[in-house]
């Protein structure tokens, strides 16, 4: 019995925390990118993979959920002509809006190149995108089939195989295709040539990985496909629905979804225009690629990576906090809601100290040595790690929203908080020249905003009150104690011990203090430690200082 709750634990894990360490490898796959194509060709990458990343959104993660829902609803029934009806629908809808909008980027790419992003050389990287975004759209539907059947695990298991296709063939197609761009860059006498051919190769890199999920997709559906074929025969629906019908379900419930998933992610996109005309306003355009493909593909990344590890400790809550509103068992909700926030904190909150105090040896790894760009992305990281404490809370009460099914509310959190970001950007970039300065500090409100907004309609419908000593102020103590012992124990390995061991050192003492420092503030118990890595360590330290 305790291997059978082991294994569907394992298979839960699998399948809850597949988007976000998909996610996670997205971002990983840059700091190797920019080793190969160089910072300028991420910067021509960038406008590129924002567009697919966009789309897909769309196509891959809108389409997908509704259709899972909608299908989820019928075969609990047991409607399976209407369910195989809603497949059929939905895989025409979303056949036609891949084809529109990879016609769009085909067709549209050099004004998007020229425009959008200012970057004329990115044009090749956008045509690339063009098919994988069809090739997408065929994946968002199986994904959704295989959804509303109850088969997450398979849909998972099909999102780590194209990331790990992504990341593999973005590296090897960008190093291919940037060798024979320094070919052209030699006979035209023109070095960024190299680079734009290094984005290209890295585009179709990722448009081999569509291909790869969705053949194994198709795969997994042959296979599949006999053990629902008898299953109309047990059909209990009481009428045929009508493609109409469903075409409008599908619309319904797919464009609030879509539309709050662009809105929330559009912003990195918009950021490239704003950073790339402040840079040419201020005579610095010869240097405006290499700063951004700086900026995307090593600092982003490494403060991506950062919150996201922090959103893996409350992804779990999120469901359980909305079934248990569901099963209107308030009192279990709220107390469930509380330890979402206190993980949130213990987590995020360390994560972005340890991110502010370990800039220069973050940034060192990236670049193996000391440089006017490292100093820089060590600034930036220094500046913006607070990014992650607020983005991992927007995390948790999005999904919340999104789970208890409070759409309308979750658009509206994004919507504000996307044009406020664009406000501050425009004022700060276009109007006052600060750079990347400008565009980090609109981060910053995006994600607060965004944060506060969910918080605030989440809050209208659950009345809870937050727990603000256990559930913020001591994690924060804890973290900034901890911070301050990583930060002087970097001081003094940095310079004998090299970058890499002294992250390592520093950071394995600075988790250990920290978990301690909650032990003495009894944040955390017994209960807790034992579901940690390592815990029954802290549980023997504990009650030999006799905390427990």
């Amino acid at each position: 019995m305790n291997i059978q709750w082991l294994t569907k634990n394992w298979k839960n894990r699998i399948v809850l925390s597949a988007g976000i360490v998909s996610y996670m490898l997205l971002l990983l796959l840059r700091i190797p990118l920019s080793r190969v194509i160089g910072d300028e060709g991420v910067g021509l990458f960038a406008p590129a993979f924002e567009l697919f990343v966009l789309t897909t959104l769309v196509v891959t993660y809108g389409m997908s959920n509704a259709m899972a829902g909608i299908i989820r609803y019928r075969v609990k029934r047991e409607r399976y002509r209407n369910a195989v009806k809603v497949f059929r629908t939905a895989f025409v809808m979303n056949l036609f809006l891949g084809t529109v909008m990879a016609l769009f980027l085909l067709f549209f790419s050099s004004w998007i190149a020229e425009v959008l992003a200012l970057e004329r050389l990115a044009r090749m990287a956008v045509m690339a995108a063009a098919p994988s975004v069809f090739f997408a759209a065929l994946v968002g539907i199986f994904r959704g089939y295989f959804n509303g059947y109850g088969m997450g695990v398979l849909t998972a298991h099909s999102q780590y195989i194209e990331k790990v296709a992504m990341f593999a063939g973005a590296i090897l197609g960008g190093r291919a295709f940037y060798g024979y761009g320094q070919k052209v860059a030699a006979l035209y006498q023109v070095e960024a040539h190299s680079y734009a051919y290094g984005a290209l190769g890295a585009m179709l890199g990722v448009f081999a990985s569509q291909v790869i999920a969705l053949l194994h997709l198709l795969l997994v559906y042959v296979i599949y496909a006999g053990a629902f074929k008898g299953r109309p025969g047990q059909d209990n629906s009481r009428r045929a629905e009508t493609r109409f019908e469903i075409q409008r379900m599908l619309v319904i419930n797919m464009a609030p979804l879509a539309a709050a998933a662009v809105l929330s992610n559009l912003f990195m996109l918009a950021d490239q225009r704003y950073f790339n005309f402040c840079m040419n306003v201020t005579e610095q355009g010869s240097v405006r690629t290499a700063q951004w493909g700086c900026y995307y593909g090593k600092f982003a990344p490494l403060l991506g990576i950062c919150a996201a590890i922090s959103c893996l400790s409350v992804h779990g809550w999120t469901g359980k906090i909305a079934n248990a509103y569901e099963r209107e068992e308030y009192r279990s909700m709220r107390e469930r809601m509380g330890r979402a926030i206190r993980n949130a904190s213990m987590v995020s909150f360390p994560a972005a100290v340890y991110l502010a105090v370990l800039g220069k040896p973050f940034a060192a790894c990236c670049y193996g040595r000391t440089t006017a760009q490292s100093a820089v992305l060590a600034g930036w990281l220094s500046k913006s790690a607070v990014i992650a404490v607020l983005f991992t809370f927007s995390f948790l009460f999005g999904q919340i929203l999104y789970k208890m099914r409070m759409v309308r509310e979750l658009f509206l959190s994004a919507a504000v908080s996307f044009v406020v970001h664009l406000l501050v950007a425009y004022f700060m970039t276009q109007r006052g020249h600060m750079g990347v300065d400008g565009l980090l500090c609109a981060l910053i409100l995006f994600f607060g905003i965004y944060m506060v907004l969910a918080f605030v309609f989440l809050n209208r419908r659950i009345k809870y009150t937050p727990d603000w000593f256990a559930g913020v102020l001591f994690p924060l103590a804890a973290a900034a104690v901890s911070g301050l012992i990583v930060y002087l124990l970097n001081m003094l390995l940095s310079g004998a011990a090299g970058a890499v061991i002294s992250i390592i050192v520093s950071l394995a003492a600075g988790l250990f203090f920290h978990i301690l420092a909650l032990m003495l503030l009894r944040v955390l118990g017994e209960a807790d430690l034992q579901e940690m890595p390592l815990g029954f360590l802290f549980i023997t330290i504990g009650r030999m200082i006799g905390v427990l």
